[in-house]
Order: C-alpha cells, then structure tokens, then sequence
C-alpha cells in the first residue's frame, strides 16, 4: 500500500502538471476576459465615486504561482485518494489487470467527482458571479459532489451483484440506466441560482467552462493512464523477480 501510495502521489504530481498546461493555454484567456469585463463593469458603476479598491492579490501572481500551488495541492491529494480507491478495486473487478482497473478507477472518479457536479453547477468565470450567491452556490456544489460520490459507488455494487446473474453487458447496461436515473431525478430537485452578471458574453462562458472540464479530462485520464502503466511495470519487475531464483 506504501508503495501505491507514493505511487499515486507523483502519478497525481504529474497530472496536475498536464492539466496546468490545458489551463494556461485554454482556460486563462477566458479568465482574463471575464476579468476585464467585470473591471470594466465596476468602472462605470463607480465613475466618480472615490478611488479604486486596492488589489489584494495580483494577476500575475493568480496565473502563476498561485495556479501552479493549486494544482499541485490539487494533483497530489487526488493521486492519493485515486490510489486507495485503485488499492480496494483491484483484482475485484473481475480478471482485470493494472492497466485496466486504474482506468476504471479514473473514469469512476472523474465522473463522480467532476462530471456529476459540472452537469448541474459548472463553474462561472472569477469575478462574474454574484457574491451574495457564493455561499449557497458552494455548499449546492458539493451537495452534488456527495451525490456523485454515493451514487458511483451504489453502481459498482450493483453491478458486482448483476454480473454474476445478467452477465457483464447487461449488467454495466441495466447500471448504467439506474445512475442517470437517480442523478436526473436529484437535477430536477435541486435548484440552480443564476450567479453570471447580465450581458456577460455567452462565448467566453462556454469556453471557460469547457476549458474547466478539459483541465480536468486531462487530469484525470493522465492519472489513470500513468498509474495503470507505472503499476503493471512494477507487478511484472515483481514477477521476474520471484522466477529469477528458480531459474538459476
């Protein structure tokens, strides 16, 4: 478990890494674009009415080592938990190898943690969304990680319990079904606050929040896809290892 740990810890290093570069390159224009349209909004709301407020925080510094912190923060403690979860599925998925299970455990994670939650609260630009709508809009957010969390985990029980009986296909089909049914059901229940300022531009909106899943399609799948390979490499150093006595 040590080792897997550790493992998952520099795999996770290495995805925030990929995912930082998606969102410098695609996610920090649309961030600098909201910002500016907020700025500007603030500018002629308070034309004439004092100095400027100080800036605590500056641009540069967010884009930079502010960013790359929390990603790394962010990549670290995802490869961890990723590792636990990789430690409890593996070889309890039917005959799958590293590789595999890993996969399924990103996508697992990803869709729980990220899918789930974005489907129903994406994230709005820095500076655009209303701040008396921040406290509800985060505990929403994170009512409907929770959600994704159970509800991935309630498919893999079930599905474990339906393979035997309804084979595998029909049991990952009939699982499936029941997930988008309990998530669309839990959608429609629960309310969505409109927290994006009046005539902010829809295209820098959706490309924020596109960006915002790529950075996290690329970590994910960077994670699962490193693991998965750095795990079977060392099961088969392990297995040449134990054959090299019997062979001398």
């Amino acid at each position: 478990m040590r080792a897997l740990l550790i493992r998952g810890l520099l795999a996770g290093l290495a995805a925030a890494a990929a995912g930082l570069l998606v969102a410098w390159i695609y996610g920090e224009p649309q961030a600098d674009k909201a910002i500016a349209f907020e700025e500007a909004r603030a500018a002629h709301a308070h034309a004439g009415h004092g100095a400027e407020e100080e800036v605590v925080v500056s641009r540069t510094v967010q884009r930079t080592s502010g960013l790359i912190t929390a990603m790394a923060f962010y990549g670290v403690a995802v490869g961890g938990l990723f590792s636990i979860a990789f430690a409890f599925a593996y070889g309890r998925i039917g005959a799958l190898g590293a590789r595999a299970t890993a996969a399924l455990v990103a996508l697992g994670g990803f869709t729980a943690l990220v899918l789930v939650p974005f489907l129903k609260y994406p994230p709005t630009p820095p500076a655009v969304g209303a701040p008396e709508t921040i406290g509800g809009r985060t505990a929403l957010y994170f009512g409907m990680v929770a959600l994704g969390v159970l509800a991935t985990a309630a498919a893999v029980v079930v599905f474990t319990r339906l393979a035997p009986r309804l084979g595998g296909w029909n049991a990952a089909t009939a699982t499936a079904a029941g997930f988008a049914v309990v998530v669309a059901a839990v959608f429609r229940l629960t309310p969505r606050p409109d927290a994006v300022a009046d005539g902010f531009p829809g295209t820098v909106l959706w490309d924020f929040r596109i960006a915002s899943l790529g950075v996290q399609v690329v970590l994910w799948a960077t994670l699962g896809l490193l693991f998965g390979a750095l795990t079977e490499r060392s099961h088969r150093r392990e297995a040449a290892s134990r054959k090299e006595p019997l062979a001398a």
